[in-house]
């Protein structure tokens, strides 16, 4: 990384901190664990991609970068801590005399689940919620690893769930649904990921659970 040029770019990086840190965005002044680095990387890659600020502090004050290590440690648990591995993008900035802020660019995935490789040695996927990294929803990611039908034609047990969340804005609990359609909690599931696979429906986090809900076009 010792080639990576610095350009001009105060007003540009603190275009993007004046932003905060939300699903798309994270400031990290130093880094110190490359398995949590790993959390953020796999969040962004399954959640529509992202980027890290480093050498940016949580207040949003542009420090910048205070070891070259910091590059390296995130390029590692993005190709050895996450499977899929996953290519960043890293761009400097100069923001002031003496202080370089590095763009980290997680692309989205183009196969889901990203998993990282947790200290214990557990795989997980993450995803993005605001500004925090949460772990996926086992549904969530058995529904990222479905194919979605090219067609879809709803079921009477389909089209009285999806009715039932049209009163349920805010979601419901998997086992709520199992118990409102009278089916094992297995054949629920399945049901979820179908309908999920295919973009019907979502999952909402309200800590500290998911939910599920119907999509909605905005």
């Amino acid at each position: 990384m010792k080639d990576l040029r610095a350009q001009r770019g105060r007003r540009y990086i603190a275009s993007l901190v004046a932003e905060g840190e939300h699903e798309h965005q994270d400031f990290k002044f130093t880094i110190s664990d490359a398995h949590k680095i790993a959390h953020s990387v796999s969040a962004f890659a399954n959640a529509g991609g992202g980027r890290l600020l480093i050498g940016v502090k949580d207040n949003g004050v542009m420090a910048g970068i205070r070891n070259e290590e910091d590059i390296y440690v995130v390029e590692q648990a993005a190709r050895r801590l996450c499977d899929p591995p996953v290519e960043v993008e890293f761009t400097a900035y100069r923001v002031d005399e003496h202080a370089i802020v590095i763009k980290a660019t997680i692309p989205q995935a183009t196969v889901r689940p990203v998993r990282c490789r947790e200290a214990d040695g557990r795989w997980r996927a993450y995803c993005r919620v605001a500004d925090e990294n949460i772990v996926a929803h086992p549904l969530m990611v058995r529904a990222w690893q479905a194919d979605a039908p090219v067609s879809f034609s709803l079921d009477s047990t389909a089209a009285e769930l999806l009715q039932w969340l049209d009163t349920q804005p805010e979601g419901v609990e998997s086992t709520e649904i199992a118990l409102r359609l009278g089916l094992s909690q297995r054949r629920a599931d399945n049901l979820i990921v179908s309908l999920a696979s295919a973009g019907i429906l979502t999952f909402i986090y309200r800590a500290p659970r998911f939910l599920i809900a119907r999509m909605h076009e905005e």
